[in-house]
């Protein structure tokens, strides 16, 4: 047989006083002494009470939870940014909802939906690939739960942001291979309707322009990054007889290595290779991979802290300015071609 659920009710009996001092003692009120806090606390451990939060958040029309949508969680840097998100909402008392878009905008509308019906008290959002409009989160601004994108962000909007300087870092990149001997590279990229991958572009292209390179179509790959896009990207690579290659995640940029040195290219001597993020596979690929270090650890945490500042009340995300992480260049032995 299951049991009935403990009550504040249950507790006051047993204790011999009021329910409205059990409520405040329950929730450390002043007004309730500290022996009797303990006491209270204590009694309501021993018998298994549970808060009915579920009805206090109905009450209050708001929760003490958060919700982040990514657009997927297997990826090296998306659980760097959790994971920092989750450190600092869990130490203010939240909690975290999470979902994952898959990569489809219409899902993620069905996201919003989720979390709006689960009444979170302010959510964190970096868009799916194929995400144009956002107007399904207009049912947050409505309401008044403050929305904040990061990484993957909305395009001519006024709306709070939390990125990095992806041309700058594109730019970064296409040169130092330029400056290591490159004249024909190949850049790897993802969706261009992604801010992300489109502002990586724009970067390449701006330095193959300051080196008097000739911009060729060809010579750029969309696909979606994947292990399996990287192996056939290594192909078309040899066909064009391309010396360096700038990938937009490390992922995709460590199986194209790969599988250029098992079809006989020697990296870097044949053919220069950086990658993006500083993923941990960077690190222990052979020879270790070029890459722009995109610090998710710290994205989220200062995600995470902005956000609670504007549910606070300590500041108002909606005027304060676009916020961009500095990402430095790591290089590494991919791109360091011995002269």
């Amino acid at each position: 047989m299951i049991s009935k659920p403990v009550t504040i009710y249950d507790i006051a009996k047993k204790l011999h006083l009021a329910p409205s001092t059990i409520s405040r003692g329950l929730k450390r009120h002043a007004s309730v002494n500290q022996h009797t806090q303990e006491k209270i606390i204590k009694t309501a451990q021993e018998m298994g009470y549970r808060a009915n939060t579920f009805a206090i958040n109905l009450r209050n029309n708001k929760t003490s939870t958060i919700g982040i949508i990514v657009p997927k969680l297997n990826s090296y840097f998306m659980s760097q940014v959790i994971a920092g998100i989750e450190k600092v909402i869990n130490d203010a008392g939240y909690n975290l909802l999470i979902s994952q878009s898959l990569e489809d905008v219409s899902k993620e509308a069905i996201n919003v939906q989720t979390m709006f019906d689960n009444r979170v008290a302010g959510l964190l959002v970096s868009l799916a690939e194929n995400t144009r409009d956002i107007t399904h989160f207009n049912v947050m601004k409505k309401q008044g739960v403050p929305v904040l994108f990061f990484d993957r962000t909305p395009s001519g909007s006024d709306l709070p942001v939390l990125t990095i300087n992806n041309e700058v870092a594109g730019y970064s990149i296409t040169r130092h291979l330029i400056e290591q001997g490159a004249t024909k590279i190949v850049h790897i990229t993802g969706n261009q309707l992604s801010n992300v991958y489109r502002e990586r572009l724009a970067g390449y292209r701006k330095a193959l322009a300051e080196f008097n390179l000739s911009y060729d179509d060809s010579l750029v790959i969309i696909n979606d990054l994947s292990e399996q896009a990287g192996i056939n990207a290594a192909h078309s690579i040899i066909k064009l007889e391309a010396d360096g290659v700038f990938v937009a995640n490390d992922h995709c940029a460590a199986s194209c290595m790969h599988e250029l040195k098992h079809n006989g290219k020697q990296i870097p001597n044949d053919i220069l290779i950086a990658g993006f993020n500083n993923d941990m596979i960077s690190r222990i690929i052979d020879p270790s991979l070029t890459t722009v270090d995109y610090p998710g650890l710290q994205m989220g945490e200062l995600a995470a802290k902005n956000l609670l500042a504007h549910i606070e009340e300590r500041i108002d995300i909606n005027l304060t300015a676009n916020i961009i992480l500095k990402t430095p260049l790591l290089i590494r032995q991919s791109s360091l071609r011995k002269r």
